[in-house]
């Protein structure tokens, strides 16, 4: 398959299938020796809306990609649906570097991870552990443990409303058996169109993307059940970002994203080799999909670091 028309694949993580797309270096791409990059989706988002933005661009360079819907979401298997669990999103990434090094047109040397959103959190918290990734990058990070706690928009949340999304959670893990109707999260409203008019820039800068042609696809609901609330509430992504030295961690990030400062606090947690990218004029969501400037910086440090 082309790299503009991915090859359908899965894999397996704990014992649920995984939906995959398996891009190809373009035709007249120069060649990367097997590099190959997993491209990891953002919180209610789906593998064909940011990550097939950069895998596009990155097999034009040479690169393998792999992207996939993470498990509960998306065309992947999993139970309850709409489930975000930052441990299961990291062991996925895990699974697709094992997934990689079974194809024989990977030099299981050379692979490397980019997260877009919750991802630049679930990335570096998998190169941690994990040798077998080579470089890690991110675009648009956000921790969702610290978002859980702090709030998107920096200190925007606290423990209090933590506390009351806990005890929502806790009735909805109670559902299975009380058959009590707990609603579903709605990170956004349906329609752009509905979004009053006192709603924050920076849930608006993300509605931009999902609530209109720019970015909408049918199975990103945007949507997550509130149990994810208690998965989420002590995960901290970057703590030991010390552990991906001395291999190389690139955070990129715009002059205008409200999450400007995870990228910054992740940089900051980690060791050299590491460099934070800012990218003048561009949010949070831009990051989704004027990825351009991004990508120019990813080939160069893919480049170098899957070499």
């Amino acid at each position: 398959m082309s790299s503009i028309n991915p090859e359908s694949v899965s894999f397996t993580t704990r014992g649920l299938k995984i939906a995959a797309h398996l891009y190809q270096p373009a035709p007249d791409a120069p060649s990367r020796h097997g590099a190959a990059i997993i491209i990891c989706h953002p919180w209610t988002s789906i593998k064909e809306q940011s990550p097939a933005n950069y895998a596009r661009q990155l097999t034009k360079a040479g690169f393998i990609c792999l992207a996939y819907d993470a498990a509960y979401q998306g065309e992947s298997e999993g139970e309850p649906r709409n489930l975000e669990d930052p441990y299961q999103r990291v062991e996925e990434i895990k699974c697709a570097v094992t997934y990689l090094t079974s194809l024989k047109e990977v030099d299981n040397e050379k692979i490397g991870v980019l997260g877009i959103c919750a991802s630049g959190g679930y990335a570096p918290f998998a190169a941690q552990t994990d040798l077998r990734i080579k470089a890690c990058a991110t675009a648009a990070a956000v921790c969702v443990g610290t978002m859980a706690r702090r709030g998107y928009d920096q200190d925007s949340s606290n423990l209090d409303i933590l506390r009351s999304q806990l005890e929502n959670a806790a009735r909805d893990r109670n559902s299975d058996v009380t058959g009590e109707k707990v609603d579903t999260v709605h990170m956004l409203p349906e329609k752009y169109e509905d979004l009053p008019d006192n709603y924050p820039d920076s849930f608006r800068d993300l509605a931009k993307f999902y609530r209109t042609q720019r970015g909408f696809h049918p199975r990103a609901t945007n949507e997550c059940i509130p149990r994810s609330w208690d998965l989420m509430a002590t995960f901290n992504a970057f703590a030991f970002n010390s552990f991906i030295s001395p291999r190389p961690l690139l955070m990129i990030t715009g002059t205008k994203a409200a999450t400007k400062w995870y990228s910054e606090d992740g940089i900051a947690m980690a060791k050299e080799p590491k460099e934070l990218h800012v990218i003048e004029g561009l949010t949070h969501a831009d990051l989704y999909d004027k990825v351009d400037e991004a990508c120019v910086k990813l080939v160069e440090f893919f480049g170098k670091g899957l070499a």
